[in-house]
């Protein structure tokens, strides 16, 4: 399965993403999600496939959300994560 899938960060959250298929858009998004995430401010848009590589992100989860829910959230990182990206760079 692949997905023409656009990406919009959050003016809200830093490091917070939202993957949609980019035929939809965001309509089907919850306004109570959109609350909280804020103007969504386009990123990219990318061929997703179950292999592709994402930095912080399954790709096959990110299609199976898209396709059961309608969108992907991805959360800002949490602190231990971020410690443990440091890490790996030293």
């Amino acid at each position: 399965m692949s997905l023409v899938c656009q990406v919009f960060r959050s003016s809200r959250k830093q490091e917070m993403y939202l993957y949609v298929d980019k035929s939809s858009g965001l309509q089907d998004i919850p306004e109570a999600l959109m609350a909280q995430f804020g103007e969504p401010m386009p990123v990219m848009v990318l061929l997703l496939t179950p292999e592709k590589k994402l930095a912080r992100a399954d790709a096959a989860v990110v299609l199976a959300a898209i396709k059961a829910q309608g969108f992907y959230l991805q959360m800002p990182p949490t602190a231990a994560a971020l410690f443990a990206r440091d890490d790996d760079r030293d």
